[in-house]
């Protein structure tokens, strides 16, 4: 890419999606956290540092999103449990609905972006012009 002092783009997760991914977790049913912490991969967010996944368990705690207690085990030290609150289901589906608009705009971006693709295809890469007609290429 030439010209990289513009805004380099940036792939990934949204903002708070740690969030969002325990507050699902913890829906689906009540976990520890480091259970929480083998899941959470799955969701798309690898490499996540324990310290920093406690701590965001104990600011949703504060915030009233989630609730925890201490489950003491014969085979182990006591662990901390976390379920929903009634607060914490409503962030749930608050999340649900930001991420599938979310979604919309970028399923719309990238059907543009194939079909321009798609039309660099058929002629030469190396002379293809630019596009006068947007109107025409998204219909």
């Amino acid at each position: 890419m030439k010209g990289r002092n513009t805004e380099e783009p940036q792939g990934g997760l949204p903002r708070n999606y740690l969030r969002a991914s325990l507050l699902l977790l913890i829906a689906e049913t009540p976990a520890h956290g480091y259970d929480l912490l083998e899941q959470i991969a799955q969701l798309g967010l690898r490499n996540v540092d324990p310290g920093g996944l406690y701590r965001a368990l104990r600011v949703m705690e504060q915030d009233g999103l989630v609730a925890s207690w201490w489950e003491h085990s014969t085979a182990g030290p006591a662990r901390r449990s976390y379920r929903l609150t009634d607060e914490g289901v409503e962030w749930l589906h608050a999340w649900a609905g930001a991420l599938r608009e979310g979604r919309r705009f970028l399923s719309a971006y990238l059907a543009r972006y194939d079909k321009i693709t798609d039309l660099a295809a058929l002629q030469d890469l190396g002379d293809l012009e630019p596009v006068d007609d947007l109107e025409n290429l998204t219909s």
